[in-house]
């Protein structure tokens, strides 16, 4: 999330910039691409989640699993826009923290907006964003499954704020998340979506052509209210059926079990990564 690869400062900054087939568990038209796949059955979590920029080590997983506070956690599965260093991240964690009953939500920091202010190893352009799309997809699926996070899976695009009025910036944006997420479908991991409720989140549910886009959405809206319903800034009709993320609060320190962590809090109801 921002939190992990701006300042605070700037993520407030960065924060005021401004066929059809329904599939159960999509939340959201025109999923085209899922309508010829046995999928497996969805795994949803609802209730908190939280989300820190490197995997927390397993001793305070559990120590955090036993306070009842969270009940999910994201990792940062991928992407050359990565900001933390991820020591602890490997199949054998993914097993354990699943044995004690987390629910994992794995995200992936791809190439960014040709007209984001913020510098990144890696932008797309108007003639490269289906091509990336394509090969960041195919690259989130292999880290996922190298981590034990099994087809069916959702994987959520990180995609940071940028001027959605620059029509061919927003353009470029549609075109890359579309190619990400049918990649993904393809290979039969659901498509999840984070972005800012002012900017790249609005730009996804907002698209008049709704097809290939994403069918769970984690929305940035840093209110300090804990739920996906009451704040939720679109159409109450969208994203329904356990398809909505909300990161409410951010950098937030906390102490569980004796152990300190700087995290961002999410209410969530939306799916999250089959593992075992």
């Amino acid at each position: 999330m921002s939190s992990h690869r701006l300042s605070k400062r700037g993520r407030y900054i960065a924060w005021a910039t401004a066929g059809v087939v329904v599939v159960a568990g999509a939340g959201v038209a025109a999923q085209t691409s899922m309508a010829a796949t046995a999928w497996p059955a969805q795994k949803t979590l609802t209730g908190r989640a939280f989300d820190a920029c490197t995997a927390p080590s397993l001793a305070a997983m559990k120590a955090w699993k036993a306070d009842g506070f969270y009940g999910g956690a994201a990792v940062y599965v991928g992407g050359k826009n990565r900001g933390c260093a991820q020591p602890n991240l490997t199949a054998s964690w993914v097993k354990s923290v699943n044995s004690l009953g987390w629910k994992l939500i794995p995200l992936y920091v791809g190439a960014q907006p040709p007209c984001q202010t913020s510098s990144n190893p890696e932008k797309f352009t108007a003639s490269t964003a289906a091509s990336l799309g394509m090969s960041n997809a195919n690259d989130a699926v292999a880290k996922a499954a190298a981590l034990g996070m099994k087809v069916g899976s959702a994987i959520y695009l990180d995609m940071e704020p940028y001027d959605i009025t620059n029509k061919a910036c927003n353009d470029a944006v549609l075109t890359y998340v579309r190619s990400f997420t049918k990649t993904l479908r393809a290979k039969t991991y659901r498509a999840g979506f984070y972005g800012f409720s002012s900017s790249s989140a609005k730009a996804i549910v907002t698209a008049t052509n709704k097809t290939d886009l994403p069918g769970n959405l984690w929305y940035a809206l840093w209110d300090k209210k804990n739920t996906t319903t009451t704040d939720w800034p679109w159409d109450p009709k969208l994203f329904t059926n356990h398809s909505r993320g909300h990161q409410y609060m951010v950098n937030s320190k906390e102490t569980r079990g004796g152990y300190t962590i700087t995290v961002d809090r999410n209410a969530w109801d939306a799916p999250v990564a089959i593992v075992g």
